[in-house]
């Protein structure tokens, strides 16, 4: 089964139109970031770009401690900065989106901050989970339902869980003001519905606003041909990519799965700059891989649509799925993906 057909929970059928009305919009800051774009030194689309690395950060951080992160689906948005964002404030935050979760959910019904719900918030830091030192420290948020008996308070079960980071974020940090946080990169794993209401309170607290981040098929290439290059102690998946063949009455999907050590080989034949990766390595790699298939298959995947790419370092969709297999590479991924989030941001 593709792994992205695997459903996480059962929304309402009105969940996404509601993400698209909460998520949609203008901020006070639309003309301070559409400067970001025209920052000489910072374009859409760079003709090359670093190899991930495991950065100094994150070799000082106890791979355990991220653990949680990975194999799991996240749903991929891009987020103006918050204004008046306290990381001293994150206990306070819990209460008050505990509150406005129940009262989302009991419509009608009064609700007091602090009175005892069956959920509970938590907001966290994720110390380390960052670039550079100017980066934002990233955070976690998370729900969880709690035990109608005492004694099972350690058997909380999480309901959903987001979480917001900025990694090599230089870009859109020098054009922010200091009463906003950046953290233009956020991640989700659970109901829509859960999503659309954790957004909803951050956009009315914060004067922020969501997007959903789709990833396109130039964007799964360079992931394709960054992750294929990462050197690993021991391949856990096969290199698999998928393109969509548009048609009537329904899609085709054409899957082609290769070894990874073969994928490896291929990458190293057409890879001539060390520690980086270019637009024309990008595109010979995708151009052998085109030729390998019709040379079997008598058919063109140059005329069809990527739409994911599956290595052992992580699997992306481009309708905004990731699933990040590896911590070693954990902060080259979420750099290249602050990178689209930055430049979504409208």
């Amino acid at each position: 089964m593709d792994p992205y057909d695997t459903p996480e929970s059962t929304p309402r059928h009105g969940a996404s139109s509601r993400l698209k009305g909460y998520f949609i919009g203008a901020t006070p800051l639309r003309k301070r970031l559409e400067s970001v774009r025209k920052q000489a030194s910072f374009v859409p689309t760079p003709p090359r770009r670093k190899i991930p690395q495991c950065s100094q950060l994150q070799e000082d951080n106890d791979p355990q401690k991220f653990a949680f992160l990975l194999h799991k689906q996240w749903t991929l948005y891009s987020l103006t900065p918050l204004y008046k964002f306290s990381y001293t404030n994150l206990k306070e935050y819990s209460r008050l989106l505990s509150a406005f979760i129940a009262a989302e959910k009991q419509k009608g019904l009064a609700v007091e901050v602090g009175e005892d719900f069956n959920i509970k918030v938590t907001f966290s830091t994720l110390l380390g989970m960052k670039g550079t030192q100017r980066d934002p420290e990233a955070f976690l948020v998370q729900i969880l339902s709690k035990s109608q008996l005492p004694s099972e308070n350690r058997g909380q079960k999480v309901l959903w869980t987001g979480w917001f980071c900025c990694v090599f974020g230089d870009s859109l940090l020098e054009t922010v003001p200091e009463d906003f946080t950046c953290v233009p990169l956020f991640l989700a794993n659970g109901a829509e519905t859960n999503t659309a209401i954790v957004g909803t309170w951050f956009q009315e607290t914060f004067d922020c606003h969501f997007s959903s981040l789709a990833i396109n098929a130039f964007n799964l290439s360079w992931m394709a041909a960054m992750w294929t290059a990462c050197k690993m102690d021991q391949y856990m998946a096969t290199t698999e990519f998928l393109w969509s063949v548009p048609c009537s009455p329904q899609s085709l999907d054409i899957s082609y799965a290769i070894h990874p050590e073969d994928a490896k080989a291929l990458w190293d034949s057409v890879h001539k700059t060390p520690g980086e990766v270019t637009q024309e390595e990008v595109d010979l790699f995708m151009d052998c891989l085109y030729s390998h298939f019709h040379r079997h298959f008598k058919i063109h995947l140059s005329a069809t649509r990527l739409v994911r790419v599956s290595t052992s370092v992580a699997s992306a969709h481009t309708d905004g799925k990731i699933k990040i297999l590896c911590h070693k590479y954990l902060i080259g991924i979420l750099a290249y993906l602050t990178e689209l989030a930055i430049f979504q941001i409208d």
